[in-house]
């Protein structure tokens, strides 16, 4: 790539998939296409402002307008991160539209110069921020009006208020954005209750529609009409249906729709006096009514006082505030009920209220960027109809850091919004933070950005490291909003650290970029001196392998982990804190199930199913059989060795023979083999299929075999305008081309037309002697069988038809490696078209080219709003550790699905304790901890004296170096060995030279000669 790479503009009406792929699966095309046509404005910039004007131009909109004359002041840039120190004293509209312009071509930017009512008719969504109770009455009512989508946000301090109005008859499209359930029925009674196959769960919910198709006597049931569901239980639904729907006799499909939902919303004018609320923290239930009240107290007080809120931690103000509180309360009984001001927490807000997080902007700043695309796209549903949160457990200890009107003044800084909420003395301890992040993909770029904006690592102690070795991709564009085209193919790590030194020129010299992978072996480069420098480390990865290897990183140096993660809207975030809470790898998702071998093989009934068969035959023929003929080639012996190790080798040595004795020699040739593989796989081999499952088949019960999951298939005729046919075609031979070194040529249809006219494609005939497994039991059997029936005498002679490698010295294929995000080599092209000819044959619908990339790739879906939100909380958990904050009340995981939308909180969970003797010991965060590198017989002894423990078993990695069992003499010559020369001696390998502590697991029995369970230890040597 060059360094002034461009994004082409695709076709009016379509979208750039390059860039907004992940986004894509998030949103799909309709609301996509949508959202293109919808312009926006966005009334004020300070930092949330432009948070929520970032995150809608990655999104996509048609256009997007700025409002925000207001001239930029040095405390803007503790929050704006697209200021610089040049742009004080410009309008902050003018000096944040250039910067919003790079980060989507598609996206125009412009600056409003006048809020008339023209001018904001134009919009299909309006956002307000910082403007004035009246203001916001004036924008909602003539948006309200005019079915114009408005939104209104503040954030104080740690405080923040939102207010959604969509207008009457809003209508939304798709509430949750989840892909539609579907199942197969197993019979349909006169009274409408529809029962599942094999006790699966239907998962549908009272009030959901569902239509059917394929089911036989009732073919009224098939004409597409969606039926309401009455939910029975988790295997059964009940629809309405009379007499004239004919008796049920077998089979059938039942799929989910989705039935467009007509929701109204009430005007700010009447929801100021009977608000409607979304609750995000049960513990906090009687929270929002009192923010509702102290938010309007607080434009009671700006007005009084010339727009200016009350000052940082001062009483006078701040009781001002709490009486303006009370005097709403009383003007409006219904808002608080029974209850009455909770001055502490107005008080709270008035000493915060000229304070901006960049977490608390990040947070909103995502959250309301959602509901901005909710409005233009109409998918998902939107917030009715305000929002408050807060997190005052972000506050550090009083007695440790001190927050009164001195500490938290004014210092003339860009910090100091940050300094109003939290004093001056937090703030240090910020900026000399030691701090790892791990990753600079979305979450990174966002959290490097918020950091920045914190200045945290800014200071004289304080630094910044970051490891991620991958490189910017163009789909990487849509949401790691650090990087840019010019980018793309340079180092994540590199550029995300250049864009956040340049927001914050203080963060200069204070960030390293790490290249190399977190993990085992770079251990000598993350070392001991490294790991024991940080104050602790956060995730931004994208796996499970590499977030637990980074928690068990943080368990042994004691370190507390900030985690995060998203999935489309979904999102997670867990704070690790050292002998407090669990660990990251104490819980586990439960693994994906698998589908079942014989589906795959012989009766898939769902596009997954044949995606899945697709990619394990592109796997096959352009990986797997690549790398055995280069194995057969390289290895001596290689027959022997596979025949030890192989319950296929026949299949495998076959495979290898006819590599290399079949081997093509023009493009042409290749051409060939593909349509012989169309036949072999979509018409042979259904017609063997039929041949030992006929369609008129029964079980051994007598029911009919094509039944329930099983769909009898049909084999397929090869046709060259068949679109999914052409494709196997031309992307098989393309990649059979390329794993034999062979040139593809630039090729017509004509051309594969006249390669394909004098293909000699076989008869069909029957083999007697093949058996096909109808069941999973069965195709175990049949491998069991396999491995146990070799016959020496055939596998002599297919390694006998094999050609001598010393005859082919230096020959070697070229394994194809799957990746997903080049659509130009063939790859999802190949998968895509194997799996839709595979589902013809089945009578499944196929699967366009973007949803097979999606499941065949296990492709993320992704969002910036999602990661902008999860990024924000984070932060506001990293103050909590930051503080050393010993109260796990204080830290809150979260968990968001802003579809639906859900914000929701729960208190971590603390760490486990066991007990041996009499002495507890903390499960995931204790360990014996041993100085020098001592004998085995001390270690024994050590342990005897010290612990009241005998250790029967001592093991290091995969090492077994002591056990009681051992024989006296083995037990003898090992025990004054010391413990480097012990491992030594038993693993035959050196200590590598960079390791200073050593790991043993042991099994110990106590003073009662019980087995208990103990720590590890750890001998620092």
């Amino acid at each position: 790539m060059t360094d002034n790479m461009q994004i082409d503009s695709p076709p009016q009406g379509t979208i750039d998939e390059g860039l907004y792929s992940r986004q894509l699966y998030v949103l799909g095309k309709e609301a996509m296409l949508k959202m293109q046509q919808s312009n926006v404005l966005i009334i004020g910039l300070k930092g949330l402002g432009i948070e929520i004007a970032k995150n809608i131009a990655l999104a996509g909109v048609k256009s997007l307008s700025l409002y925000d004359p207001a001239p930029v002041e040095l405390e803007d840039l503790g929050s704006q991160f697209f200021l610089s120190q040049d742009d004080i004293g410009k309008s902050r509209a003018e000096s944040s539209a250039a910067k919003l312009t790079e980060l989507n071509q598609y996206v125009p930017i412009s600056v409003v110069s006048e809020l008339s009512e023209a001018t904001l008719k134009s919009f299909k969504c309006i956002v307000s921020t910082n403007v004035s109770l009246e203001e916001q009455v004036q924008l909602d009512t003539l948006a309200h009006e005019n079915s114009i989508g408005y939104i209104h946000a503040d954030i104080r301090g740690l405080f923040g208020q939102l207010f959604v109005d969509f207008g009457k008859g809003f209508t939304i499209i798709d509430q949750t954005g989840e892909e539609p359930l579907s199942g197969i029925v197993s019979d349909v009674e006169k009274d409408g209750t529809v029962t599942m196959l094999d006790d699966n769960r239907h998962g549908l919910q009272d009030g959901d529609y569902v239509k059917f198709s394929e089911i036989e006597g009732m073919p009224k049931l098939n004409d597409g009409t969606p039926h309401k569901v009455e939910v029975l239980g988790p295997y059964a639904f009940k629809i309405k249906i009379d007499e004239s729907y004919g008796t049920y006799v077998k089979g059938g499909l039942y799929q989910q729709v989705k039935i467009p939902k007509s929701i109204d919303f009430e005007p700010l004018s009447k929801q100021l006096k009977t608000p409607e609320f979304l609750i995000s923290d049960f513990a906090k239930f009687d929270r929002p009514p009192q923010l509702h009240l102290g938010f309007q107290a607080l434009h009671a007080f700006a007005t009084r006082h010339q727009g200016k809120l009350p000052r940082p931690h001062n009483a006078e103000d701040a009781n001002e505030l709490v009486k303006l509180t009370n005097e709403l309360a009383t003007q409006n009984p219904d808002i608080l009920g029974e209850a009455s001001v909770n001055e502490d927490i107005i008080k709270e807000l008035a000493f915060q209220a000229r304070g901006e997080l960049p977490g608390v902007a990040a947070f909103y700043g995502g959250l309301i960027a959602q509901e901005v695309l909710k409005c233009c796209s109409s998918k998902f549903g939107p917030i009715k109809q305000w929002f408050y949160f807060d997190s005052l457990e972000s506050l550090p200890p009083k007695d440790t850091y001190k927050r009164d009107e001195d500490t938290c003044k004014p210092l003339g800084t860009r910090y100091d919004s940050q300094i109003a909420v939290f004093g001056k003395d937090f703030h240090e301890k910020i900026k000399n933070l030691n701090v790892f992040l791990v990753g600079s993909g979305a979450i990174g770029c966002e959290m490097l950005k918020s950091w920045a904006m914190m200045g945290l690592g800014s200071g004289p102690k304080g630094k910044i490291t970051i490891a991620d070795m991958d490189t910017i991709e163009k789909s990487n564009l849509n949401r790691q909003f650090l990087f840019r085209p010019k980018d793309v193919g340079r180092n994540k790590s590199e550029v995300a650290a250049a864009a956040v030194a340049a927001m914050n020129p203080d963060l200069k010299g204070k960030i390293e970029s790490k290249l190399e992978k977190v993990g085992h072996e770079t251990e000598h480069i993350f070392d001991d001196k490294f790991w024991n420098g940080l104050d602790f480390v956060t995730n931004a990865l994208d796996n499970v392998d590499a977030r637990t290897y980074v928690d068990r990183r943080c368990i042994f140096y004691q370190k507390p982990l900030l985690e995060s993660g998203t999935l489309g809207t979904k999102g997670n975030t867990q704070v690790v804190v050292p002998r407090l809470t669990e660990s990251y790898s104490s819980s586990q998702d439960p693994p994906e199930k698998a589908i079942p071998l014989c589906t795959l093989r012989s009766f898939p009934n769902k596009i997954d199913h044949t995606i899945a068969w697709a990619k394990s035959l592109f796997q096959g023929y352009f990986t797997e059989s690549p790398e055995s003929v280069n194995m057969y080639l390289s290895q001596p012996n290689y027959v022997e060795q596979t025949l030890k190790q192989n319950a296929d080798i026949k299949g495998t040595l076959e495979n290898i023979s006819d590599y290399l004795n079949q081997r093509p020699y023009t493009f042409d040739e290749c051409i060939k083999w593909a349509r012989l593989e169309f036949e072999k796989k979509f018409n042979h081999d259904i017609k063997q299929l039929l041949y030992n499952f006929p369609k008129d088949a029964k079980t051994s019960n007598g029911a009919p075999f094509w039944s329930g999951p099983k769909r009898a298939p049909e084999p397929l005729v090869f046709d060259i305008n068949n679109k999914d046919h052409l494709h196997f075609v031309v992307a098989g031979a393309h990649l059979l081309a390329y794993i034999y070194g062979l040139k593809a040529p630039q090729a017509s249809i004509d051309d594969y037309k006249r390669v394909l006219e004098t293909v000699k494609v076989p008869e069909f005939a029957p083999r007697s002697g093949i058996k096909i497994a109808a069941t999973d039991n069965e195709a175990e059997d049949q491998a069991k069988k396999l491995s146990e029936g070799i016959d020496d005498d055939e596998i002599k002679k297919i390694a006998a038809s094999l050609p001598e490698p010393s005859t082919l010295a230096g020959y070697r294929l070229t394994p194809v490696d799957f990746e997903k995000d080049d659509d130009s080599n063939h790859h999802i092209e190949f998968i895509s078209a194997a799996s839709n000819c595979r589902a013809l044959n089945y009578s499944i619908e196929p699967a366009d080219f973007s949803k097979t990339k999606f499941i065949a790739g296990k492709i993320i879906p992704a969002i910036a709003t999602t990661t902008a939100l999860v990024t924000g909380l984070v932060c506001l958990e990293l103050y909590k550790v930051v503080a050393g904050n010993r109260d796990i009340e204080a830290y809150k995981n979260g968990f968001v699905n802003l579809a639906l939308p859900f914000i929701g909180f729960s208190e971590p969970i603390k760490s486990p304790k066991g007990k041996y003797n009499d002495k507890e010991f903390d499960q995931i965060w204790d360990r014996f901890n041993i100085e020098g590198n001592i004998t085995l017989k001390e270690l024994l002894d050590h342990f005897l004296e010290k612990e009241g423990l005998e250790i029967t078993m001592l093991s290091y990695g995969v090492s077994l170096l002591y056990a009681s069992f051992f024989p006296p003499k083995k037990v003898k010559d090992r025990l004054n060995l010391h413990l480097v020369d012990l491992i030594k001696e038993v693993s035959k390998k050196e200590v590598p030279p960079h390791v200073k502590n050593l790991i043993f697991e042991v099994c110990c029995d106590d003073k009662e000669g019980e087995d208990v369970e103990v720590p590890y230890i750890n001998v620092k040597i």
